[in-house]
Order: structure tokens, then C-alpha cells, then sequence
């Protein structure tokens, strides 16, 4: 009995250390979805421009499509939008908006002013679909196949340096698959 109690501090210290060793090893940035390699949820959304068609699953059928959540109020958001802008003129892969937790004026309102980089924009006012997809907060933008599934999702800004080092490998991947 007594060796047992000798010997509980170093098995709870090896405990600890094992804990901290794996714990240092994961990326604390990384918020894993569980949605990865899965069907976009259905998704029927109002339109944020006016004159344009509901936005439904139907918009993403047969392309790859990045879809970003944003909002006029968020300040990372700001700070993406240049590289979005870039990447629409660029035309390597379509954009498409989900304009989340604010009226569709005000999502309108700040595309007028700061350039509309997106093909389709879907309003998510309530945020019920952006709870579907998991997102936590904007900006969260996810990379769906030409089969409607999500194949990736980037948590924060994309920046020139996101773009060229964690999305674009995987949408050209994406494009050399049949």
C-alpha cells in the first residue's frame, strides 16, 4: 500500500506531461468541422440583391464553389475583402455570399460601397443555416465540390497568404478531379 502512494505522484506528473505533450501539438487555431467531405446542408435562402432568385443548393450544382460568411458589422471581414475582390476579377473559382446575422439592406449597403466580389448571395438573417454549417463567426468560408459536398473550411479572413498556401492547393486539386 505504501508503494502505491510513493508512486502516485510520478504517475500523476507523467499523466500531466503526456497531456501537455499532446496538447502542445495541435494547431489551437484549428476548429475541425464535421461536416468535411459531407453534403452542404439544404438550404433555401433570400435573396440580398434585388431581382435575384432565392439562393439554394441548386446554385452550387456542378462547380467548384467558395462560400463565404459575412457581415457588414464584422472587422475581419473588411479585412478579406480586397483578397475576395482580387479573386472574383480573377475568375478562378465563383464566390458565393452568405450575408449573416443583419438585415439584407445593410449586407447591400456595404457591398455598394466596398465592391461585390460575390456570383450569389443568400441572406441568413436569423443565422439558422450558419448554424447548420458550423459556423462559430464571420468570417468562415467553405470550399464545396462539384457534388455539393464541403471539402474544406477556412475559420478567419482569406488573405493572399491563405489563399496561395491553404485554398488554392485544394481547388486546383479539386479541378484535376473527373
Amino acid at each position: 500500500m505504501k508503494r502505491l502512494v510513493l508512486f502516485a505522484p510520478f504517475v500523476l506528473f507523467a499523466a500531466l506531461v503526456g497531456a501537455l505533450f499532446f496538447g502542445l501539438r495541435r494547431d489551437p487555431a484549428a476548429l475541425p468541422s464535421v461536416l468535411i467531405d459531407r453534403p452542404m446542408p439544404e438550404f433555401s435562402l433570400a435573396p440580398v440583391r434585388g431581382g435575384d432568385a432565392r439562393y439554394t443548393n441548386a446554385d452550387l450544382e456542378g462547380q467548384i464553389v467558395l462560400v463565404n460568411v459575412f457581415a457588414s458589422w464584422c472587422g475581419p471581414c473588411r479585412l478579406e475583402h480586397p483578397t475576395l475582390l482580387a479573386l472574383s476579377r480573377a475568375g478562378r473559382v465563383p464566390i458565393h455570399g452568405i450575408n449573416w446575422k443583419e438585415p439584407p439592406q445593410d449586407g447591400l449597403a456595404y457591398l455598394a460601397a466596398a465592391g461585390d466580389p460575390y456570383a450569389r448571395i443568400g441572406s441568413d438573417e436569423s443565422g439558422r443555416f450558419a448554424l447548420d454549417l458550423g459556423v462559430t463567426g464571420a468570417p468562415e468560408t467553405f470550399i464545396v465540390d462539384r457534388s455539393g459536398r464541403i471539402r474544406y473550411k477556412q475559420v478567419g479572413p482569406i488573405t493572399p497568404e491563405v489563399w496561395r498556401v491553404s485554398i488554392e492547393p485544394i481547388v486546383a486539386q479539386l479541378e484535376s478531379e473527373p
